[in-house]
């Protein structure tokens, strides 16, 4: 256990941010949770309208530095790129 103030301080600190990271994390994981169920069930439209509001939350949690700005990107360069290779059902 710390024994400086400053020390006890910053350990204070620690669990708060830790807190508040944890919890960006969650929805970061929830919203691409979403958009890979709707990608893994064909859903093109589903995943066009969630794919936006996933980027959003993504660009925030960088933002916040909940994760670093390549790992951003790189979902979002993949979850795109799946959502565009989802075939649309040809017409009849």
């Amino acid at each position: 256990m710390a024994q400086h103030k400053s020390a006890i301080r910053q350990w204070r600190r620690s669990l708060r941010r830790n807190a508040t990271n944890r919890q960006n994390k969650s929805i970061l994981r929830s919203y691409i949770k979403d958009l890979r169920e709707a990608i893994n069930n064909k859903n093109k439209e589903e995943a066009q309208r969630l794919l936006p509001l996933t980027f959003s939350v993504i660009d925030k949690t960088v933002k916040k530095g909940v994760i670093h700005e390549s790992t951003g990107n790189r979902y979002k360069s993949r979850l795109s790129h799946q959502v565009e290779l989802i075939n649309t059902p040809p017409s009849k």
